[in-house]
């Protein structure tokens, strides 16, 4: 009788361990915005940054370090296979920037969101994705009312 109540028991925690591991990697979040320039940082670009730990970015003192870090214009939850990456890692953050004078997008507004839309092709929607793209160019040109995209003469032989 005991073994099978101890069996019962042991398939009931596994059970509940399997959904709690679940409920924490869909908590995870990924933040978009544009990188803050100052001190250290003096390239203009977008930031992307996903939780490695669920909740950190609501926390009081870790939402202070993300603000430091970025002007955040949009948020989601990140995907299972993105969530996988964030077991192996040992930061609370990992943070990826898409530079504004990088020798493919060239200062071009239009090719940087084309990057960052690209890169998230496998796991964001096409929708999602339109969003993203329509926020973070909103808030570019809020901070630069003047801004043009910049005319290439190769443009046709470079891609």
């Amino acid at each position: 009788m005991n073994s099978l109540l101890i069996d019962q028991l042991k398939m009931l925690e596994l059970k509940h361990e399997a959904e709690k591991q679940s409920i924490a990697t869909s908590r995870l979040k990924v933040y978009y915005g544009w990188a803050k320039l100052g001190k250290v940082r003096k390239r203009e670009s977008i930031s992307v940054v996903f939780e490695n730990e669920a909740g950190v970015g609501s926390h009081h003192r870790m939402g202070k370090a993300l603000t430091k870090l970025q002007e955040t214009v949009f948020e989601r939850f990140q995907t299972a296979d993105e969530a996988k990456d964030a077991e192996s890692h040992n930061r609370v953050f990992t943070e990826y920037s898409i530079f504004m004078d990088d020798s493919k997008i060239k200062g071009s507004l239009a090719r940087a969101l084309h990057f960052n839309s690209e890169s998230d092709k496998n796991n964001v929607s096409k929708k999602v994705r339109l969003e993203i793209a329509k926020r973070l160019s909103a808030a570019y040109y809020a901070k630069h009312p003047d801004y043009k995209e910049p005319i290439r003469q190769l443009y046709l032989f470079e891609e």
